[in-house]
């Protein structure tokens, strides 16, 4: 085995968002276009002599390529150890927590999260640093200078190396383990819940449908759910990794999991059901009948966490991004406890978590986790349901009318426009930035504003600051709308909007979102003038 050194040069447009780098999978296997950033990332880091990373990917089209080559990069560039999930696989949380429980210096990801696979599709990738979690602002643009200057890049001529086979090998000087991260994750949420009480739920004939949506969390939930709980075989629905998702969209929405939608809202529906998207960091959360937003799930789970062992002795605070509404701030207030508001993307939670400063964090876009590990965690979330159901004997239903009378319900909705026009959506958030001074003390839609702003985010840990993290126009009596214009996607642009309207009164507390979020949804429009500049009358997806 020989390292081969290859010039190249600077190619445009590989600066890493909030999520690491996404591309069409086609751009992506483009010559030294995949060499480039992964090289882009060594030297960004510092370089990897000497250093142990972990890799692994959801398994989407191109993943097992990626890998192969990731392995042999790090090989040539002087890394010491490399550990990577059996075939090249492991789910977000599960990398994070290799990353974590064996003390190495980082690893890379392959994952575009909850977009769709194939060749035609999305691939994605990002370094997470030796916390676990995603690459701060300040470690990204140091990868993406790297990406402005490289002239060239180092690969070890070898062939493939078999990532079947758990155990160490070979490859040039380093050593490449292969290990089973379903058992270490499983091994983690173990110590966290009680299996007794839940395995205890499923014999009493207690019934759940998971739907892993073909996507890399099908063999943990096998493994844990069924295996280790008890639940009976078929609980979890499209448990096999596809690398096109089984072409669907990995997406863990009421729209993209409409088939465990139709399960749970018939009239002989089990009593919980969930799902989690293409790397296993997001989770949607539905009882029967009814559906869980991301925002009630993270302000409930907030509320109950102490009945999982866990967390029995209660939190040091929490954390949600701004979009996410604002019910766990309610709960945090009755908990004596800290709450911070954060801009969009995982990696701001971590020096809150760090430092100890909050134990559960979440997002609107499904995502939930907590001090275990640095990412969202979608099977997490599902077990720590299991483990308040089976606790309170309440139904999913149960303990929202519950939790809604003591804190007030928070009716949300977020609608998405989705590939529309770049430059018309900048045009639209510009046109409504310069209006926002002018906004507070107007009636719009029979709803007066009472403060406007563009959020920015100073971090109370390391001080560093975030601007620019989207629109905000809040109303009298708790409602409010955000726009913001997502990083996730890869064609286009995709326009955001948040909306919620608080309801403290029980009566009231049982209307559609869509109904309740009316005169919000309304002033929405008035003021961003959206169909005007994104040529939708409606938005492509509802949650």
């Amino acid at each position: 085995m020989q390292i081969a050194t290859h010039a190249t040069q600077p190619i445009d447009g590989q600066k890493p968002g909030t999520s690491g780098l996404r591309k069409k999978t086609r751009v992506f296997m483009q010559p030294h276009y995949l060499e480039n950033f992964v090289q882009s990332v060594f030297d960004g880091i510092g370089g990897v002599t000497g250093k142990t990373l972990v890799v692994g990917g959801d398994g989407r089209y191109f993943n097992d390529r990626a890998v192969q080559v990731i392995l042999r990069m790090a090989a040539a560039n002087g890394a010491a150890k490399v550990v990577v999930g059996q075939d090249g696989l492991l789910s977000t949380p599960a990398a994070s927590n290799v990353i974590r429980k064996r003390a190495t210096d980082g690893g890379i990801i392959l994952s575009a999260s909850h977009n769709p696979g194939g060749p035609d599709e999305d691939f994605g990738i990002k370094f997470n640093t030796p916390n676990g979690g995603p690459a701060p602002e300040e470690v990204t643009e140091r990868i993406f200078v790297a990406t402005t200057a490289l002239t060239e890049y180092k690969i070890l001529e070898s062939t493939d190396i078999q990532l079947d086979t758990l155990g160490e090998t070979s490859l040039g000087a380093m050593t490449v383990e292969v290990i089973d991260a379903v058992a270490d994750y499983a091994a983690l949420m173990a110590d966290l819940f009680d299996f007794d009480a839940i395995r205890a739920l499923f014999a009493s004939g207690f019934t759940m449908r998971f739907d892993a949506m073909h996507a890399v969390t099908g063999p943990y939930a096998k493994a844990i759910l069924e295996d280790t709980l008890g639940a009976p075989v078929g609980t979890v629905m499209n448990g096999v990794p596809s690398p096109t998702f089984g072409g669907g969209h990995p997406d863990p929405n009421p729209v993209w999991a409409h088939d465990l939608m139709d399960i749970m809202m018939a009239d002989n529906a089990p009593h919980f059901g969930a799902a989690s998207d293409g790397d296993g960091d997001r989770n949607m959360i539905l009882g029967r009948g009814t559906y869980v937003t991301p925002s009630d799930s993270l302000a409930l789970l907030a509320a109950k966490a102490h009945l999982a062992p866990g967390y029995a002795d209660g939190l040091a605070g929490v954390a949600r991004s701004m979009p996410t509404s604002a019910a766990v701030d309610r709960v945090a207030e009755a908990l004596g406890i800290e709450c911070f508001e954060t801009p969009t993307g995982w990696k701001f939670f971590g020096s809150l978590l760090d430092a100890g400063r909050a134990t559960l964090c979440g997002e609107e876009s499904a995502g939930t986790g907590s001090n275990h590990v640095r990412e969202k965690d979608g099977l997490w979330a599902v077990l720590l349901w299991l483990n308040i159901l089976a606790a309170t004997k309440q139904s999913v239903a149960e303990l929202l009318k519950f939790h809604w009378a003591q804190y007030g319900r928070n009716y949300y909705s977020r609608h998405d426009y989705e590939g529309v026009d770049a430059g018309q959506a900048a045009d639209m958030m510009a046109a409504l930035r310069d209006k926002l001074p002018e906004l507070p003390g107007q009636t719009i839609s029979g709803i007066t504003v009472t403060a406007a702003d563009e959020f920015a985010y100073t971090d109370p840990v390391d001080g560093s600051v975030s601007s620019g993290q989207g629109l905000r126009i809040l109303f009298e009596g708790g409602s409010r709308i955000v726009l913001r214009l997502s990083g996730t996607g890869t064609v286009g642009a995709t326009l955001r909007v948040y909306l919620e309207s608080y309801e403290p009164d029980p009566d009231r507390q049982s209307q559609d979102p869509q109904q309740a979020l009316g005169p919000v949804i309304s002033a929405a429009q008035a003021l961003a003038n959206i169909t005007h500049y994104t040529g939708r009358n409606v938005p492509d997806v509802r949650t």
